[in-house]
């Protein structure tokens, strides 16, 4: 659908903060989105920017119908997977698994199907089913050594579900894989790993913060007996205080 110029400038610059403030602000980033929604709701690529922020802002519902409405005037199957976790958080992962079963899965790119199964282990978690979400995230693209944008997330889920499991060696072995994959740190692997290991950090600032205020205290009790000192002093230099 084309918009006037001017109009279709007001929404372009209010999609431009949306994807500039959905990570770092996600409320900011609502609030733009809303803006563009009233002025072009119409326009797929509005919606779709609308049910994104929605979703950061873990407002499921209302992205959910913004995934839905972008579908519909596209008629593209990119959006399946984030609808699928959308009904997770709604609290209806069974929803979420029957979507992994139908035919649009087949019709996504292998970014898209890899999201899938991890939305469909997802919701094996949340039924309880961790065997089941570990069988889940067993593939090839679990097994190859290529890497990929999305190989650092599945080689984490798939650890994560080992450790819940009981499996900590295995897991310790795939939160490694996954942080060898982590070029960009889309994953706190290296924390998991710490904490297996029972490494502890310790913030060095924070000690120092925390033994100033000692030794001001500390200076404060020498500048008082100082002060208590010169008191008795003055007492004796002016002699017995008479009655």
């Amino acid at each position: 659908m084309s918009l006037p110029k001017t109009l279709a400038e007001d929404v372009a610059r209010n999609l431009v903060m949306v994807a500039r403030l959905l990570d770092e602000d996600p409320e900011q980033a609502y609030a733009y989105s809303r803006i563009a929604l009233r002025l072009a709701s119409r326009v797929a690529a509005v919606r779709e920017a609308a049910g994104f922020a929605a979703y950061a802002t873990q407002k499921y519902a209302e992205a959910l119908a913004e995934f839905r409405a972008s579908r519909r005037m596209t008629g593209s199957v990119e959006l399946w997977p984030v609808m699928a976790d959308c009904e997770r958080g709604l609290g209806r992962p069974e929803r979420a698994m029957a979507m992994a079963g139908e035919p649009e899965v087949q019709k996504l790119d292998k970014a898209g199907q890899v999201e899938m199964r991890l939305v469909a282990a997802g919701a094996r978690r949340d039924m309880g089913q961790i065997d089941a979400a570990i069988v889940t995230l067993q593939s090839p693209e679990l097994a190859s050594s290529a890497v990929h944008p999305w190989t650092p997330r599945l080689r984490y889920a798939y650890a994560d579900a080992l450790l819940a499991a009981g499996r900590e060696d295995e897991a310790r072995e795939w939160f490694g894989k996954a942080l060898e994959a982590d070029k960009d740190g889309s994953t706190d692997a290296s924390d998991r790993l710490a904490e297996l290991d029972g490494v502890e950090f310790v913030d060095a600032l924070g000690d120092d913060d925390e033994a100033a205020p000692a030794g001001a205290e500390a200076s404060a009790e020498t500048d008082a007996d100082d002060d208590i000192d010169e008191d008795d002093d003055t007492d004796e230099d002016d002699g017995p205080v008479k009655a």
